[in-house]
């Protein structure tokens, strides 16, 4: 059989046949033609190859359509109660630690951005206030509508949830 793109040879223990896939737009189209539903193994390579040719072009025919960027709302391993914000530090020339809240997004995929705020050059609440307010209107910029938050002031509610769960369990 000569080979075709996109088409492929099954034989396992129960099944034997061509496995048809193309891919578009993040998604996988896919068929298998049986040898024993087909007619034999000749006329399953035909199918198949003929099927491939008028699903590529019935995907090509969609539209392209721009994947739309995933939108992490939780991670379980964020300490800060605010994905995108954590509280670090950072070495300054002399290699002497200061602690900040450093605020991270991606304006691209791809792309990562980030800042933070001084911890002692603003206080702990005001440094993670200007933190919320920063990775508020970046997240409205990417996602418009989509990012669920009202305001920054509920991005920094949701640290005193956090902080009260913690000294619970302590």
């Amino acid at each position: 059989m000569p080979r075709t793109k996109g088409v492929i040879r099954i034989d396992s223990d129960s099944t034997h046949g061509y496995q048809v896939r193309v891919y578009r737009h993040g998604k996988t189209y896919s068929r298998l033609f049986s040898d024993r539903k087909c007619g034999g193994k000749e006329e399953a390579y035909q199918q198949s190859v003929e099927y491939r040719k008028k699903l590529e072009a019935k995907v090509d025919a969609m539209p392209e359509s721009a994947p739309r960027r995933r939108l992490i709302r939780h991670n379980k391993n964020n300490s800060s109660g605010v994905v995108g914000i954590s509280r670090t530090f950072k070495r300054d020339r002399r290699g002497i630690k200061h602690e900040v809240y450093a605020i991270s997004w991606n304006p691209e995929p791809g792309t990562p951005r980030g800042t933070s705020y001084s911890i002692k050059k603003y206080g702990e609440d005001t440094a993670f206030k200007m933190a919320c307010k920063l990775r508020f209107e970046k997240m409205k910029e990417i996602y418009g509508d989509r990012y669920g938050v009202a305001s920054y002031m509920e991005l920094y509610r949701q640290k005193s949830a956090v902080d009260k769960k913690a000294r619970s369990r302590k």
